[in-house]
């Protein structure tokens, strides 16, 4: 995989649990978490817009206070 650029979000505050994004190649969009940078997801960039429309929209607050 070559050299990426990793941009930590600017929601993640300093310490543990930050987020970091970059572009890969094309279309794609990589994320990582910062307690465990080794594991990457990847997606493209219309398939994030749509989660994170949808994540605002509360379309995802039944999953939250389900884990409560």
């Amino acid at each position: 995989m070559p050299e990426c650029r990793w941009q930590k979000s600017s929601y993640s505050v300093e310490g543990s649990n930050c987020l970091y994004v970059a572009a890969g190649e094309s279309d794609t969009i990589m994320l990582r978490e910062s307690e465990q940078p080794e594991v990457i997801l990847t997606t493209t960039q219309a398939a994030l817009r749509t989660f994170i429309r949808a994540a605002k929209a509360g379309q995802f607050d039944h999953a939250a206070k389900a884990n409560r």
